[in-house]
């Protein structure tokens, strides 16, 4: 996919009618009642002019442009969106605008940048988003698209198996959408919607517990009996996962936050956790808090100490250490970075290996010999 195009365009590629009031080397006060709207030049040629002088070299102009843009009448605005201007123009125009029926007639305009509606679909809301998702040849020409629109919350979870089940049944492999085979096969056998006005009550559903999530760890300690439990804020939200297809745990676990995450890795199914841990917002905070639970597979795990950004945090080497289901192999790597106090709280651990065990007392003896 190109790059997002970007202003100012080279002055011959501007309409000759725009030309003169837009030409760096001509006097600023020309340019400025340019930007003011001052000057006689209408229709898409005046918004290519202001898009142009929005990206002016004299902050006075650029404010100027921009001001004068934001308040043209909708009669104006809208046939712009429909147009074939220049990509960067259109491109500005995305970004600029907060009127949903210009966003929506941008978003189908074939002169828009396909890195334009990508950056758009990151984060537009519902509406826009099911507009982007019913052009299938432009989501097949650039399925960085079909990504973003995965990975948008306000995208329905209905769009999203549609998406997924398009990208598969023509060969795409989508790097950006973390579990995408885990979906893939999720949606084997299952009845794919057609897109509908209304959202459905599977996106209902999943927005609502999307509301329910939260930025922080689901599961407290308890300090008497070391016993995970969650907490009873998230019971609700536990309880929703539970009632969850596999395909909608796996794309929660990619747009969901820390509480999700924390029930979703302790998940049954091999692939939902390992799409909660492996997702891109997993922090290596979180990753510390996964190594410490006695409920996460051996898998997880794993994953955790072989991730090399995660395992220069010492509380995840820690972790890692102490937690008995971790595979030894792992476990082992980990000892020689462990503090002394640390060395010998394990070397008294009843719950880890004897070989691990053993392993720290080695240690011991070499620090204690080195002084």
């Amino acid at each position: 996919m190109e790059k997002v195009p970007v202003l100012p365009l080279a002055l011959a590629e501007l309409p000759a009618a725009v030309q003169r009031f837009c030409d760096p080397s001509g006097p600023a006060p020309a340019r400025m009642m340019a930007a003011k709207g001052l000057v006689p030049v209408k229709g898409n040629d005046q918004i290519t002019m202001l898009a142009q002088l929005s990206a002016d070299a004299e902050p006075q102009v650029r404010a100027a442009a921009l001001d004068t843009i934001t308040k043209l009448p909708d009669a104006l605005l809208l046939p712009a969106c429909d147009a074939p201007l220049l990509a960067p123009i259109l491109h500005f125009l995305a970004r600029t605008l907060k009127n949903e029926e210009a966003l929506g007639r941008l978003m189908a305009n074939p002169a828009t940048a396909d890195a334009t509606i990508a950056e758009v679909a990151r984060v537009c809301a519902e509406r826009i988003s099911e507009r982007i998702a019913v052009n299938e040849q432009r989501l097949l020409q650039a399925p960085e698209i079909i990504e973003a629109l995965y990975m948008n919350r306000n995208t329905r979870m209905s769009t999203a198996d549609r998406l997924i089940e398009l990208a598969a049944r023509n060969h795409l492999s989508l790097t950006g959408i973390p579990g995408f085979q885990a979906h893939v096969e999720a949606l084997q056998g299952e009845l794919i919607p057609e897109p509908s006005e209304e959202p459905l009550p599977q996106d209902a559903f999943f927005q609502q517990t999307l509301v329910e999530d939260k930025d922080e760890n689901a599961f407290a300690e308890d300090k008497t009996q070391g016993l995970e439990e969650i907490k009873k804020q998230y019971k609700p939200l536990n309880m929703q996962i539970a009632e969850m297809r596999k395909g909608e745990k796996i794309r929660l676990a990619a747009v969901g936050n820390m509480a999700a995450r924390a029930i979703l890795v302790r998940d049954h199914n091999k692939q939902v956790s390992m799409a909660a841990v492996s997702g891109p917002q997993v922090t290596a905070g979180e990753a510390g808090d996964f190594a410490k639970s006695k409920e996460v597979s051996e898998e997880i795990l794993r994953f955790i100490g072989n991730k090399k950004e995660w395992i220069k945090n010492a509380e995840v080497k820690h972790n890692l250490c102490f937690n008995p289901k971790t595979p030894v192999g792992i476990s082992m790597r980990f000892i020689s970075h462990l503090r002394m106090e640390e060395l010998k709280a394990l070397s008294k651990n009843r719950n880890v290996s004897a070989q691990l065990k053993s392993m720290a007392g080695q240690w011991i003896t070499r620090k204690e010999k080195k002084g």
